[in-house]
C-alpha cells in the first residue's frame, strides 16, 4: 500500500498566513460592508518599475521571432543576469562572488525550502525564534525534528530573538550543522552588525557548519554601517550560502525571480569526513528538479541594474520605507516599543498582550489586518508584525483607525 510521508503529520494544523486568511474571510462574511486594510502579509502593492515593464515587452517581442526565440535557458540562469548580479550586488561592495556561483530561481521562499535537501537527514538545525515559517516547516517535512511540544519542535536548536538582545541572537554554546539567519529580519525588522555576523562566521568555522543567510530585504538597509551581504565579512565564502529575491527589491512578488549564491569554496562532509563542494550538489539538485525562470522575467530583473533601474528601485524601496516610518512613529506615540521600520519594511510591535487577541482587536474594531507574532514562534508572543507594503493613503487611514480603536 502507498504510504504518506508521516513527517507532514507533525506540522501544525495550518500555515500562519492561511490561518489569518481564514479569520479574515470569516470576518468579511459576517461584516460584508466593512472595508479592510491589509498590513499583514508582506506582498507589495506598487507597480513594477518602468524599466522592468519595458524589458518585459522587449523580451516578449523577441519570443515572437524565430531568430530571437528562446527555449530552455541555462541551468543557472542567463549569463547577462548573473553577470549583472555579481558586479552590482557583490563586487561593488568588495565581495568576491563570480557569476558562475549564482543560481537564478523563481523565489527566495523556494530556495530556502529546497536547499535543505542537499544536507544530511540528521543535520542539527539552528533556527531563530521568531522566524519565517518556511525555515522550520521544511525541516519538519524532511524529518529532522521530533514532534511539537509546547510550541517548539524536538530536535531544533532555537535561537531566541528578544528585546533583551535587540532581536539578533548570538551564537549558542551548543554546536549546530545548518544555521538559518535572516537580516534584515522577517518578522522583527532587526539587522545584524558586522561584529554580530563575524561572531556567527567564527562559530560556523569552529563547528564546520553552514550558514543559510536570507537577505531578501537588503534593499531597505539605509544605515551605511550595516552590511548588505554576509560576504562583506571575511571568511563568509567558506561557511555561507546567501539567498536574495527581486520580490521586494523590484516588486516581483507576482513576477517571480530570485537567486542563491553557493561559493565554490564552500564544502560539507560525508559520513567518512570527506569534504564535498556544495556548489556541485546544488547545481545537480537544480538541474534535476528545476527548469529555470522565463527569459522575459530574467530580462526584467537585469533591467534594475541599469542606471535608470537603480533610481527606480531605490525610489520604490524609499516609498515603502516612508510608510514604515509613519507606522513606527504612530505606534511609538501610542506607547508601544517597536523594532524595524528604519532598515526594513516590517515594524515589530511589542504589544504586551496575547498577539492573536491583539490581531482580533485590530481586525474587528479597526478593520486592519496585521500578523500575530505568535505565528512566528514562541518568542513572537506579545508582538505583532505590521507590514509597510501598501499605498500611502491606506497606511494613513489604517493608523487613524488603529489609534481610534486603542483609545
Amino acid at each position: 500500500m502507498i504510504r504518506i510521508n508521516e513527517h507532514y503529520t507533525k506540522l501544525k494544523a495550518s500555515y500562519l498566513f492561511a490561518d489569518i486568511a481564514r479569520r479574515v474571510a470569516a470576518f468579511q462574511q459576517a461584516n460584508p460592508g466593512r472595508s479592510l486594510i491589509r498590513l499583514g502579509i508582506g506582498d507589495v502593492t506598487e507597480p513594477l518599475p518602468p524599466v522592468c515593464i519595458a524589458a518585459l515587452h522587449a523580451a516578449t517581442d523577441e519570443m515572437a521571432k524565430r531568430e530571437t526565440f528562446k527555449g530552455y535557458g541555462p541551468d543557472q540562469g542567463y549569463a547577462f543576469l548573473r553577470e549583472a548580479i555579481a558586479r552590482h550586488d557583490y563586487q561593488t561592495r568588495g565581495c568576491k562572488i563570480e557569476p558562475d556561483e549564482i543560481f537564478v530561481s523563481d523565489g527566495a521562499k523556494c530556495d530556502c525550502g529546497n536547499i535543505q535537501e542537499i544536507f544530511a537527514p540528521d543535520a542539527r538545525i539552528a533556527i531563530p525564534d521568531p522566524v519565517y515559517p518556511v525555515y522550520l516547516d521544511t525541516n519538519v517535512m524532511a524529518g529532522r525534528t521530533g514532534h511539537e511540544r509546547d510550541g517548539r519542535y524536538e530536535g531544533i536548536l532555537y535561537l531566541d530573538s528578544t528585546p533583551a538582545n535587540g532581536y539578533v541572537p548570538a551564537p549558542p554554546a551548543q554546536p549546530a550543522d545548518l544555521i538559518y539567519l535572516c537580516f534584515p529580519n522577517n518578522p522583527t525588522g532587526a539587522v545584524a552588525t558586522r561584529a554580530q555576523l563575524t561572531a556567527w562566521i567564527e562559530y560556523a568555522k569552529r563547528h564546520r557548519a553552514v550558514i543559510l543567510f536570507d537577505s531578501a530585504y537588503e534593499t531597505f538597509i539605509r544605515d551605511p554601517q550595516l552590511p548588505h551581504s554576509i560576504y562583506e565579512i571575511d571568511g563568509a565564502r567558506e561557511v555561507a550560502i546567501e539567498i536574495r529575491s527581486f520580490s521586494k527589491t523590484a516588486g516581483f512578488t507576482g513576477t517571480r525571480c530570485a537567486y542563491t549564491i553557493v561559493p565554490k569554496t564552500l564544502v560539507a562532509y560525508d559520513a567518512a569526513g570527506t569534504a564535498h563542494p556544495l556548489h556541485g550538489l546544488w547545481y545537480r539538485r537544480q538541474s534535476t528538479k528545476f527548469n529555470g525562470v522565463s527569459y522575459p522575467v530574467q530580462r526584467a530583473a537585469a533591467a534594475i541594474y541599469t542606471e535608470e533601474g537603480k533610481k527606480q528601485t531605490r525610489a520604490l524601496a524609499d516609498f515603502y520605507l516612508g510608510n514604515a516610518k509613519l507606522i513606527r512613529d504612530a505606534l511609538t506615540r501610542l506607547g508601544f516599543p517597536c523594532a524595524g521600520g528604519d532598515n526594513a519594511p516590517y515594524i515589530w510591535v511589542n504589544v504586551g498582550r496575547d498577539s492573536w487577541q491583539f490581531f482580533d482587536l485590530l481586525l474587528t474594531k479597526a478593520g486592519v489586518v496585521v500578523t500575530p507574532g505568535a505565528g512566528f514562534g514562541r518568542c513572537g508572543e506579545g508582538h505583532v508584525r505590521i507590514s509597510a507594503f501598501n499605498s500611502r493613503e491606506n497606511v494613513t487611514t489604517a493608523l487613524e483607525r488603529i489609534a481610534a480603536a486603542l483609545k
